[in-house]
């Protein structure tokens, strides 16, 4: 069984005119380099005094667990007396 969906192409006058406007804007920031490219650096200063995360991430992962688990189990038990 399949499904025909018609698809018109149709655009109003304001979107026509809002994507021309649009693709001048782009032409002119591509022929001029871009406005502020992103480079890094100086972006990045939210990044200073952060450390990489270890090689013992995952068994930090394990110690949560076990501890979640650890209380899940404690009020379960707690719950059948």
């Amino acid at each position: 069984m399949a499904l025909y969906i018609s698809k018109t192409d149709e655009r109003s006058d304001l979107q026509e005119r809002i994507t021309a406007e649009l693709r001048e804007k782009q032409k002119q920031q591509d022929l001029s380099g871009g406005a502020n490219p992103v480079d890094g650096v100086e972006d990045s200063a939210y990044i200073e005094g952060t450390k990489r995360t270890t090689t013992l991430a995952w068994a930090w992962g394990i110690v949560l667990l076990l501890f979640i688990g650890g209380i899940i189990f404690t009020l379960l038990r707690i719950a059948q007396q």
